[in-house]
């Protein structure tokens, strides 16, 4: 019998959640039925205790989210107190008469031993819990919570926004961005409910209040009215039972409240509540000694109490040249374990396949600019305009670029940088910290005292002016950049450039697979079925050098398949997934809603088709040197013309020389966009603005 009661018990203890019921259950029942005196004293007990245990809780925890079930709590034990109040007044207006112990040991104790004999003072002490609780910790601990909530939900969308940017950086994985994402959400939604839940310690105050008068006012009534009690005596015995009932309810609720003011005042604290605040006040050793100062001083006033204020000054005066020793030994050993970790770093032998290993972009800053990344003042900092960077780019062009590494280099120059792409130099420059950058966009002379010099970028005369000077040189319609601006600026021409490069394998078989999860059933008829990664990652790297977004995989894929039926030439793919992007095409290169144009004539447009030799994959030009000398300088001439009008139109030509004339325009006229027919959108404007002869 007894191994089967041990086997239930343990089965109810394992099952929480029918443990919580049980429990509600039990307070319900104390609303309804009536309790001897034994089991309230048993109650009584438990509330201090669950009480005293959610407030060490609240004590030892490190953030307010690892007790996040603080407002079903609070509610629970609000319901356990209002189901002892009940119980105790049924038993008090119904055994009142039969002395101070007729509501069980514990609030005839309460009553006896704290009031002391003396109704007005047990009465007094009660109503001072009351204001305690009510007016000072609930109604502080509602205001921190009710703005706390407030806060939370006015910043989620700026901590979203900087997930999602770590997210695209590459800083954190998926997994970690949703955790974050959750423990946003939770402290949210943890903040509102104590807003709501103070306001069940508000409630349970005024029900403490109300029951205690009503308690004292019909105890007096049945007492002497009914059980024939003398008043004197009515008054002093249900006085005592009532207060000592209010009592044994009031300080589980000031312990509980003083919880939740401690759990919601937490905030950026991090660690148990104890050892954050003696490390933040050991912090400053000085604040100690000057509080030791004044009470020496105050001790030795005339009239004020020696022993307390010197006491209190040589405690003080401890304290602080304790912690200022304390201070000076971590600081000493920070020291030293920096130092260590510095000469272990020197020692250990960089592995080698960390050596083999390229960077994708990469630049190194000269000394003189390295607070661009170091530097907590600097605004805007480096990296962070070199995260933006690469959130832009994503949107602009349909991938996120490799991370971009950031170094010092001793050797260069001390305001010099170089930015390398795949380990190759691409571009180097200057960047004044104490300077700014000045462009005149028109032309001519800036009119501004400074150092003349070349804008890295475009190369276009620019001049370094003192920082006091950017307003007025605002006012005169120049271009200001700051240091950090030159560098990114040139990052972003440089990536341009080379962003088809930097489209690797890898970073095409992650976007196919993680990035457009809708286009799974579509990468999976075609990849590697009919067309391998490498040659997706080879026609989107055609997209990508005439500057064309692949952020539309979907109707890329389309395009792939479509193409795949009838070849398998990786640049007539190509071609014909360009047909498919004729939309966002179009729309690219519109200018207030017209697409400017210079077409081929129709002796050009002959002269391609018939030096194109070779059937199917086997194409290639093969024009005479005269002719395309010819034609290079009939392109240059048209567009110096159309370029001193104002004028950058794109060229237009037959779908199948379109490869070919883009082939010879990007050595000659890089920038000039090479537009088939296929590719003008049926709803798209034209204005032809001339021809090449």
């Amino acid at each position: 019998m007894s191994s089967q009661l041990s086997t239930t018990l343990q089965r109810f203890g394992a099952s929480r959640d029918l443990a919580l019921a049980a429990g509600v259950v039990a307070i319900i029942a104390m609303l309804i039925l009536p309790m001897p005196g034994w089991l309230l004293d048993i109650g009584l007990a438990l509330s201090i205790t669950i009480s005293v245990m959610i407030l060490m809780t609240a004590l030892f925890i490190e953030k307010p989210l690892q007790l996040s079930a603080f407002p079903t709590i609070l509610l629970i034990v609000t319901m356990l107190r209002l189901g002892l109040n009940l119980a105790s007044t049924r038993l008090i207006l119904g055994h009142g008469h039969e002395g101070s112990h007729a509501a069980g040991g514990v609030i005839a104790a309460f009553g006896e031993f704290l009031m002391g004999g003396e109704t007005v003072i047990g009465l007094t002490i009660f109503i001072i819990l009351i204001v305690i609780n009510f007016v000072v910790i609930t109604k502080g601990a509602g205001r921190i919570a009710e703005v706390g909530a407030r806060f939370s939900l006015d910043a989620m969308p700026g901590k979203q926004m900087a997930i999602d940017a770590d997210l695209s950086a590459g800083m954190i994985s998926e997994a970690d961005a949703r955790a974050r994402r959750a423990e946003i959400e939770a402290e949210s939604g943890f903040y509102g409910a104590m807003d709501g839940a103070s306001k069940f310690v508000k409630g349970d105050a005024i029900a403490g209040l109300l029951i205690t008068g009503i308690n004292i006012v019909v105890g007096l009534i049945v007492g002497v009215a009914i059980h024939g009690v003398p008043f004197g005596e009515a008054f002093h015995t249900y006085t005592i039972l009532t207060v000592g009932d209010g009592m044994v309810s009031q300080i589980p609720a000031l312990i509980v409240s003083i919880a939740a003011g401690l759990l919601v005042s937490k905030g950026g604290m991090s660690g148990k509540a104890g050892a954050a605040l003696a490390d933040q006040l050991g912090r400053f050793p000085k604040a100690f000694g000057m509080s030791a100062f004044l009470m020496l001083a105050l001790a030795l006033l005339p009239g004020l109490p020696f022993i307390p204020f010197a006491g209190l000054g040589g405690l003080c005066g401890w304290i602080a040249w304790k912690t200022s020793q304390r201070n000076e030994r971590e600081q000493a050993l920070e020291r030293m374990a920096k130092a260590a970790e510095e000469t272990d770093a020197a020692q250990v032998e960089e592995p080698i396949s960390r050596t083999l290993a390229i960077d994708a972009i990469r630049i190194e800053l000269g000394y003189g600019l390295v607070p661009l990344i170091n530097d907590s003042t600097s605004d805007p900092r480096l990296d962070d305009q070199v995260r933006a960077l690469r959130r832009q780019f994503a949107l602009d062009y349909g991938f996120v670029l490799p991370a971009v590494r950031i170094l010092d280099n001793v050797a260069l120059p001390a305001n010099e940088y170089v930015v390398y792409v795949k380990e190759t130099e691409a571009a180097r420059g200057q960047s004044r910290l104490d300077k700014l950058l000045v462009i005149n966009p028109h032309g001519g002379n800036v009119g501004l005292p400074g150092e003349n010099t070349t804008e890295p970028v475009f190369n276009l005369p620019a001049l370094w002016i003192d920082k006091d000077l950017r307003d007025e040189a605002g006012f005169r319609g120049l271009t200001v950049v700051d240091s950090g601006t030159v560098i990114t600026t040139h990052l972003t021409e440089l990536v341009k450039d080379n962003i088809a490069d930097l489209l690797s394998y890898t970073e095409t078989q992650k976007l196919l697979n993680e990035v457009h999860k809708e286009s799974e059933k579509l990468v999976a008829d075609i990849v590697p079925a009919k067309i391998a990664i490498s040659g997706v990652q080879r026609i989107l790297q055609n997209l990508l050098a005439e500057g064309i977004s692949i952020r539309d995989i979907p109707t890329i894929l389309e395009g792939i398949a479509e193409a795949c039926a009838f070849t398998s030439n990786l640049t007539q793919m190509t071609e014909h997934v360009r047909s498919r992007l004729a939309r966002q095409i179009s729309a690219q290169q519109s200018r207030e809603g017209v697409i400017p144009i210079v077409t081929l004539s129709a002796r050009w447009d002959q002269e391609f088709a018939e030096s194109i030799l070779g059937h199917g994959d086997d194409r290639h030009l093969a024009m005479a040197p005269s002719s395309l000398q010819g034609f290079i300088a009939s392109v240059r001439e048209t567009y110096d013309r159309l370029a001193a009008e104002g004028d950058i139109p794109c060229l237009l030509t037959n779908p199948t020389i379109r490869p070919f004339v883009r082939s010879i325009m990007e050595r000659v006229r890089p920038t000039t966009v090479v537009l088939s027919q296929n590719e003008i959108h049926v709803r798209s404007r034209i204005r032809t603005l001339g021809a090449i002869a």
